[in-house]
Formats: C-alpha cells, structure tokens, sequence
C-alpha cells in the first residue's frame, strides 16, 4: 500500500522544551488513522506541523508526494483540514460557503458549483442550500464544516474531534459520511479524545506520550497485546458471604476487585479461570449467576500506555457473556 504520509525523525523545541522528539510513522493512503495522546503529548505540535502551521525544529514531512518542507503550496492544495470547532461563515448560506472556500482554493467556478451539488447531496444539506449556517443546528454545521474541508476534493482530510458535543443521532450520521467519504478515496486522519469514536472509525492508531511513538497498530491488535486488562466477572447470590482470599488463591487469578454484588478477577487466562471458578462455586454451595468475560477496551490500552485516560470514553469493558 502507498504512503501518503510519510513523517521522518520529526522534532521540535519551544526554546528549551522538547515537544517532539524524533517522531516517525507513516499514514498509507485510502484509510483512516487515529492520533492519539494526552494533553501536552505532541500531539497537536505534530498535527499543527502537517497542517503547515508550524514549521518543526528538525525531520522531514512527505505528504502526497511532496516535501512538506520544500513545497508547502503544494501539500496545502492536496489536503483539507476541519478544525474542532465547527466555523462556518454564520451570516453565509450552506452554498456561498461552500463556494467561498472553493474560490479560496482557485478553484474553477464550474467545477465549484459541480462539487456544491455533489456535496449538498452527499451530507443531506440540499434542503438547507440557501440558508445562513447561523441557523444551522450543531450538526448541520458540523457537517457544513466537514463539506467545506473536502470542497476541493483533497487526497487527505484532517479531522479533529469530529463528533465532539453532538447528539447520538448526529454523530452516528457523522461517522457513517466519513466512512463513506473514505470509501470514495479521501485518506481521513482523525485526532480525538473520544475512543470509541478511534475503535469506531480507524484502521489504524498511533498514540504518542512526551512527544515520541509509543504505539501504532490497529484497534483490534493493540487490544489484544493488553492481556493484563482481561478480567472475568461473576454475579453471585451471596456475595457477602464469600471469602474473598479464596478468590485471590485462584490459579492465574491476578487481583480481585468487589462492588455491588459482583466480583472482577483480573486474568491473563479467562479459560483457564472459568473452570476453576465454577469447581470453587460448586464445592461453596454458591451459585454463579452470570459470568462475563471483560475484553480489553482501547481506554484500556491508553491508560497502560499513557498512564493517563480521557476524559471523554467508552464507558466500562467490552463484555462477552457466558452461559452458565
């Protein structure tokens, strides 16, 4: 697969500070790449260095086929950004919008007015063509927003927090546009503090902690590596009268967490747990009303990384039932 991000022992220093320190990875064209990090990571210094808004202290950026550091016009009118804060110009209508940022990027007006259509259609804002985006519901202008980062048709898209503070329905809209803006060939590079909108939406991630690489993989495979965040969980009808210690002695057991009527056993082997689980039960007189197994979530592999989580996250563990 082509790269069409290509970041090369990238560092940067504000005075004395640090920010990035030899950073490198790639974004291969035609996916969809989370970045990841805690505040005051590298991540918004990186982003910003792509972005053509700051130039880095040290390191080579390639972006489409251009070096970033050599040919800046040429990356900028390849790429289209949507900041997280929708910006819309309020006292213009959805198409003057659009067609102001088409101009602002030389573009023919015969070919503006054909994308206008075409994106009119694809975000369903047909009905809203002629209305000032200060009437516009947070949505409609986040998605407003996303049409004019795409009006000249960039080989690759920065998002940032692309959901962040809309409603369920909005969001869900919004994620399915930007899956289906990058089946049509937009490469989308997503930075957010939501995770699940990360484990949703990328192929995917790289996370970054004082200002280097600490991961990159996909979703699904950096939470496979998290092995220490599986747990498995039973609900039992005398929990009280349960000795906790008899829990922890469990082979493979690593820790024991209690809260209301359920006990989490912390394990990197839940299948050699459950019979285990179900022998000591039995030999107690003590029924196992459900039992869970707790995948390892993104969040979880975030906090391992970072030591730090969001804010904004997918709530709990994926579980998987058992029958018992």
């Amino acid at each position: 697969m082509k790269n069409i991000v290509e970041v090369e022992n990238l560092t940067k220093y504000y005075k004395k500070f640090r920010a990035l320190n030899s950073v490198s990875f790639s974004v291969e064209e035609g996916e969809i790449f989370g970045f990841l990090g805690p505040n005051g990571a590298g991540k918004s210094t990186t982003v910003r260095i792509l972005n053509t808004l700051l130039l880095p202290t040290s390191g080579r950026v390639f972006m489409a086929g251009h070096d970033l550091g050599k040919e800046p016009y040429e990356v900028k009118a390849r790429i289209g950004l949507v900041p997280e804060i929708s910006n819309p110009y309020l006292e213009l209508s959805c198409y003057e919008n659009l067609l102001f940022t088409g101009r602002l990027f030389g573009m023919k007006n015969r070919d503006i007015r054909s994308e206008i259509d075409n994106l009119l259609d694809f975000f369903e804002l047909e009905s809203k063509r002629n209305v000032k985006a200060e009437f516009l519901s947070k949505g409609l202008r986040r998605r407003l927003t996303i049409a004019m980062g795409l009006i000249n048709r960039p080989k690759l898209l920065f998002l940032d927090e692309p959901v962040s503070g809309l409603d369920i329905q909005s969001a869900r809209l919004i994620k399915r546009l930007i899956r289906e803006a990058n089946e049509k060939g937009t490469t989308i590079f997503i930075t957010t503090h939501q995770l699940n909108v990360a484990n949703d939406l990328c192929d995917r991630i790289a996370i970054i902690q004082d200002g280097e690489i600490k991961a990159l993989d996909s979703p699904d495979r950096l939470k496979k590596a998290a092995k220490q965040s599986q747990a498995v969980e039973i609900h039992l009808d005398k929990l009280k009268d349960v000795d906790i210690k008899e829990l922890k002695s469990l082979k493979t057991v690593e820790r024991v967490d209690v809260n209301k009527g359920k006990a989490k056993l912390f394990t990197e082997h839940p299948e050699i747990l459950y019979p285990l689980l179900i022998s000591w039960a039995e030999k107690n007189n003590i029924r196992i009303e459900i039992m869970n197994t707790l995948s390892p979530t993104l969040e979880d592999v975030f906090i391992e990384i970072t030591g730090k989580g969001f804010k904004k996250g997918p709530e709990g563990q994926k579980k998987r039932h058992k029958k018992v």
